[in-house]
């Protein structure tokens, strides 16, 4: 099938792997077709050159996993057990529309890793873009800092989104947001610094932010470099699991054929 206009599609994931250097949980099992010919064979009670391909089934894996590893989706319940007054909603329980629309891309890749993103930050950004948010756009915050994947500091390379600046996108309609460095707030072990100091304000104010006013965001999104400013839509579609905090996701950009590929 092919696609309605002229569109080049952009894959904004990263992978799901072994060892990765994404310190959520992730291990993956694979078991080769004559593994599972094996095991299938006992499970049917046949022989095992009574299939087709003697001794050849089908290939698979078994993978154990964080919601939270790889590319994926907050739903509100993450950020705390009530949102906006309310019992905050599951993954399972968010409606589609906030995962697709309009995308716009706010270059923050000449920030430092821990460098705390605030409203002036998003208005200047914006300004250089010659855009003003509409309710429904999908603001994704580019660090470049998903080319650190393979680093084994990964974790710790990215500037965060605060508490204000997050709320200021809200306030605006924007529903579903996203960034491709490793978390939403700056790097865990400064947040955990700041919160020994005494500083309870600084420990997951993007995050937290989702208590006050109902929001989605992705992490570890990838290849943000590749999109122009605005101008295409993209999709973020979590994976359906049930009562969960997140949801795994491969967002794609639906990028004109003739958009510029650089903000």
């Amino acid at each position: 099938m092919s696609l309605p206009a002229p569109v080049r599609l952009v894959d904004l994931s990263l992978p799901i792997r072994n060892e990765s250097f994404d310190p959520q949980e992730q291990r993956i099992e694979y078991f080769d077709h004559r593994q599972v010919a094996r095991g299938r064979a006992k499970a049917y009670g046949i022989q095992l050159d009574a299939l087709p391909l003697p001794g050849v089934h089908s290939a698979m894996e078994r993978v154990t996993l964080s919601t939270h590893a790889g590319t994926h989706v907050d739903a509100p319940i993450h950020y705390g057990p009530t949102s906006e007054g309310k019992p905050a909603r599951t993954i399972d329980q968010m409606p589609l529309e906030w995962f697709y629309g309009p995308g716009v891309v706010l270059d923050f890749s000449d920030c430092a890793a821990n460098y705390v993103i605030v409203p002036a930050d998003l208005e200047a950004a914006l300004a250089r873009i010659d855009h003003r948010l509409s309710p429904g756009e999908i603001v994704l915050i580019r660090t470049d800092r998903w080319r650190d994947f393979d680093r084994p500091d990964f974790a710790l390379r990215h500037p965060g989104m605060g508490r204000e600046a997050t709320l200021w996108l809200v306030e605006r309609g924007i529903r579903m947001m996203g960034t491709d460095g490793w978390g939403w707030d700056i790097p865990i072990p400064t947040m955990v610094e700041k919160l020994k100091a005494g500083n309870q304000a600084a420990f997951f104010p993007g995050h937290y932010a989702g208590r006050e006013r109902e929001y989605c965001h992705a992490e570890k999104l990838a290849r943000l470099d590749a999109l122009p400013p605005t101008g295409f839509q993209v999709a973020l579609f979590p994976v359906l699991i049930e009562g969960a905090s997140g949801g795994w996701c491969r967002p794609v950009a639906f990028v004109p054929a003739e958009a510029s590929s650089r903000t």
